[in-house]
């Protein structure tokens, strides 16, 4: 059976940070523009407060996007709650996100291994299983989020995952370990990723493939052409056209 997370007729769009080129990254602000449009999915990024509080953040540090600098881990929540994002927008909580969006979807990339059981005890929290997909560079994160949260979460590719997917792709009959999407990007550096073959060889083994980092709409339509399961784009209005445009946006 599939995953509520994955119970799509049409591709996933996915409004990845929240929309990072509209609105400040990972913000309640981006969030909402995007629910605002229509947008059912939102992609976002996890770290942990020293004091053990999962952050909506893609950086270790908060120097990039915020009014402050240093290190999340080293800091407690009382410390992060101050900050501004873009001197403005202020940092959510895992926790907050979730009751912030009900109805909507969220796919959480688990940034930091001391951010997977602060993650995990906010998704039980919010009794959000069912609309949760975890996802990380590392496999290990993955796996351990999997151990707290029990066979119903759905998760995505660490590396390890996807490399013995990519042979598998080219007929290495490498063994492959289980995961219900493959999140990743057209290429690595200068190695193709999302193929044809690629896409076919996971459908064949019910596996989702979500394709990041695609922001511009003749990617987002010949990608669409292979079959890709999902995109994920910080362009809302292009991705959404795109959608319409080819009859699949039913959001």
């Amino acid at each position: 059976m599939t995953h509520p997370f994955l119970d799509h007729e049409t591709p996933i769009a996915f409004a990845h940070r929240g929309g990072a080129k509209l609105n400040p990254e990972n913000s309640e602000r981006a969030f909402r523009h995007a629910v605002d449009l229509g947008f059912t999915h939102l992609e976002t990024d996890v770290q942990a407060t020293a004091d053990g509080v999962a952050v909506i953040m893609h950086d270790k540090t908060l120097d990039r996007t915020t009014d402050h600098s240093g290190e999340i881990s080293k800091m407690t929540w009382a410390q992060v709650r101050a900050v501004r994002i873009h001197g403005s927008e202020r940092i959510l909580t895992a926790m907050e996100l979730l009751e912030m969006f009900p109805n909507t979807y969220i796919n959480f990339d688990v940034k930091s291994d001391q951010a997977v059981e602060p993650l995990a005890q906010a998704v039980a929290a919010a009794n959000a299983l069912e609309r949760v997909l975890i996802s990380a560079f590392s496999d290990r994160r993955v796996d351990h989020a999997r151990k707290i949260l029990g066979d119903d979460l759905a998760f995505g590719a660490g590396r390890r995952r996807v490399a013995a997917l990519w042979l598998r792709a080219r007929r290495l009959q490498v063994p492959l370990r289980r995961m219900h999407a493959a999140q990743v990007p057209t290429n690595y550096g200068p190695l193709a990723i999302t193929t044809a073959s690629f896409v076919a060889s996971a459908h064949n083994l019910g596996i989702a493939v979500h394709v990041w980092g695609v922001d511009d709409a003749a990617s987002m339509h010949q990608l669409l052409d292979l079959g890709v399961d999902g995109l994920m784009t910080d362009e809302l209005e292009v991705l959404r056209k795109v959608f319409v445009d080819r009859g699949i946006w039913k959001n």
